[in-house]
């Protein structure tokens, strides 16, 4: 896979600083391509050797669609899975499940791993992955930590810096505007009566229980709301923007022409 110019200059930052620093942390917007960048940068350090890495994330999906995404980037660079039903450390990139590897057991069994990618790193503050981290320091003092995240700062107000102590590259949203990649998005904000029920959803972590928000906002009557102002501000013969429903937390983006580099 070709990766576009911004992309190739990200990926080429990032590694640079893991050289330099032994961790490093990239920060891209939603469209920029953060997981294809994130799989080159991982191909970069660990291809054409015998090291080991491991990919953290903390959702079913997002493990799921980062391996797909990795053998596009990398088909040469053999993966496995460590989550709830597989447990194997077989290929030289194993994308692992969060809760499922922070358990005592689990770390346990983790091999030493010579580069060790955090995707949403911005959870990386959070005692489960910190569990982590330590273990993979512990196993490998050498082992170098890479974090991707479109939000750096945290709703907790915990820093990053006990676990990456520089920043290589930040795309901004504007920059990926002017070059054409995305269009200015187009705000609109509605009631929808649910912002009640939303104040009273629990944080686990830094994160929204989002079992409580699909049960609140995925409703026909929400649903319906959303897409009947959608198509009442839309605007015939221009193209359409990306409507955000401003109502934090939402679980189901409304449809989007947004355009993207390669996701």
């Amino acid at each position: 896979m070709l990766l576009r110019p911004r992309q190739k200059l990200f990926v080429e930052r990032s590694v640079r600083a893991l050289d330099e620093h032994s961790n490093t942390l990239g920060v891209a917007p939603t469209g920029a391509g953060k997981t294809i960048m994130l799989s080159a940068a991982t191909g970069e350090v660990i291809g054409n050797t015998e090291a080991k890495a491991c990919v953290l994330a903390h959702r079913d999906e997002l493990t799921a669609q980062s391996r797909t995404k990795f053998g596009r980037v990398n088909p040469a660079i053999s993966t496995s899975v460590v989550d709830a039903s597989e447990k194997s450390w077989s290929g030289q990139v194993t994308f692992a499940m969060v809760p499922t590897l922070a358990r005592q057991s689990n770390l346990d069994a983790m091999p030493a791993l010579d580069l060790l990618v955090i995707d949403e790193a911005h959870h990386a503050a959070a005692d489960s992955y910190r569990r982590i981290i330590d273990r993979a320091l512990q196993r490998n003092p050498s082992c170098l930590i890479y974090g991707v995240t479109a939000t750096p700062n945290r709703g907790d107000k915990k820093g990053l810096r006990p676990v990456f102590s520089n920043v290589a590259d930040q795309i901004r949203i504007g920059e990926l505007i002017g070059s054409g990649h995305l269009v200015p998005p187009r705000t609109f904000v509605i009631d929808v009566g649910v912002q009640d029920a939303l104040a009273k959803v629990r944080k686990t972590a830094d994160d929204f229980d989002m079992a409580e928000v699909d049960a609140i906002m995925n409703r026909a009557p929400v649903t319906d709301a959303v897409v009947r102002h959608w198509r009442e501000r839309r605007v015939i013969g221009r193209r359409w923007c990306s409507v955000r429903r401003l109502i934090t937390p939402a679980t189901s983006p409304m449809p989007s022409t947004r355009r993207a580099l390669p996701p």
